[in-house]
């Protein structure tokens, strides 16, 4: 049997990261991991709302941590009101009627964790009453991927586009997008105490993500001196440069990839196919390059990692062997299966001697043998100049062969 002491503190002065924000009137949904200090920053919020700006505050004190366990609440919520909620499933029927008997500005709320609640958060919203609470999850990314509290910021529906709209959007047929406009209009992420990451458009930041962008977000840090420090967050799609298939030569070995989260087989099976001198290793310390999904790349500790090793750090969007193999292509230089640049000017030279001298001297002329992806480059150069060409053999001897313009 294990006992758990839960003590809260009332912190003056420990909204002023967000103070600004609060006072706009907009709904605030409040983010980080347990311990973080979510609940103390509902108590002064609080407090500030109802002894400083005058507003009517309920507080939803479902177990009784924001405003203690007394017949009295405590005086850290100032004046504003508390109402406890009697069972812990009935947290959303008590966010119902505050609105409805007691004539809220502002609502507070702590842990909304089930349909119900998210439910009730919305009509609490579209009531024009102001709602400030709070979710687990440290990052919106978190949130969205989370069925059950998707909906606090506009809910995640497929679309399948008409071709000319998938062609227009330069996207798949079939996308994801947010459903409603969200619950709460600003999200904050709460990295520590004296850290929070704000998105001031929630809609925004939402649709950013479903397009596999990074959401722009504001950076707030208070120093030791209580200065409150803002600045953009840069959205991280790659923590460091990739390193060319030179300088992973260079290192002692074939290069030492370490897949985050993805799957180790699959990516094996690319390294085999492209024919990379390169394997897997079993952590991230023992790495040359680590992959990742994109939706990691707000992992504090990967980025520590990458960056206290000098490791490469690139992300793909999803778990495939098409999106490893074209990052890869990328990072190895692999047009073709050339390894340097250099090879690739070659392979561009080669053929377009192939198609002067079938212009010119009117003959089929045979190329070298290429890997797909470059004779699919050789087929785009060939057909800009109004010939045709045809691939003939088998693997690894597979090449094309230009036909002159009187065979076409």
């Amino acid at each position: 049997v294990g006992l758990t002491l839960r003590v809260g503190r009332a912190v003056l002065g420990g909204i002023d990261l967000v103070r600004d924000l609060i006072e706009t009137g907009q709904s605030i949904l409040i983010l980080g991991r347990p311990g973080v200090g979510k609940t103390t920053k509902l108590r002064e919020t609080a407090r500030v709302l109802a002894d400083e700006v005058h507003k009517r505050v309920i507080v939803i004190d479902t177990s009784n941590e924001i405003a203690g366990d007394g017949d009295i609440p405590h005086p850290g919520i100032g004046s504003a009101r508390r109402m406890q909620v009697p069972r812990v499933d009935r947290q959303h029927a008590v966010m119902i009627e505050a609105v409805e008997n007691h004539m809220p500005e502002v609502i507070i709320v702590d842990e909304i964790g089930t349909e119900a609640e998210a439910a009730a958060a919305r009509t609490i919203a579209e009531r024009g009453v102001q709602l400030i609470g709070t979710a687990h999850g440290t990052t919106l990314e978190n949130l969205i991927k989370n069925p059950t509290l998707a909906d606090l910021v506009g809910g995640v529906q497929v679309v399948t586009l008409s071709d000319e709209e998938a062609r227009r959007r330069r996207t798949p047929k079939t996308v994801s997008e947010r459903r409603a406009p969200p619950t709460f209009g600003i999200v904050v992420e709460m990295v520590d105490r004296e850290e929070v990451i704000v998105h001031r458009d929630t809609a925004a930041a939402v649709d950013a993500i479903l397009s596999g962008s990074a959401p722009r977000g504001e950076q707030r840090e208070q120093g030791a001196d209580g200065q409150v420090h803002v600045r953009d967050k840069e959205p991280a799609v790659s923590a460091t440069p990739p390193p060319s298939a030179r300088e992973l030569a260079h290192r002692r070995g074939p290069a030492r990839i370490y897949p985050y989260a993805l799957s180790r087989d699959l990516l094996e099976r690319v390294i085999r196919s492209l024919g990379l001198d390169a394997r897997t290793v079993g952590g991230p310390e023992q790495a040359d390059l680590i992959l990742a999904l994109r939706s990691r790349s707000d992992d504090l500790r990967l980025k520590r990692i990458a960056e206290s090793g000098g490791v490469s750090l690139q992300f793909i969007k999803r778990n495939t062997a098409n999106e490893m193999r074209r990052l890869l292509e990328r990072i190895f230089h692999l047009m073709g299966g050339m390894d340097e640049e250099d090879g690739l000017a070659a392979v561009v030279r080669e053929t377009e001697e192939g198609i002067r001298r079938a212009m010119e001297e009117q003959v089929a002329v045979a190329l070298a043998p290429q890997r797909p992806a470059l004779r699919k480059m050789q087929h785009r150069l060939i057909a800009g100049h109004g010939l045709v060409a045809e691939s003939t053999g088998r693997e690894p001897e597979r090449h094309l062969v230009i036909r002159p313009p009187e065979e076409e």
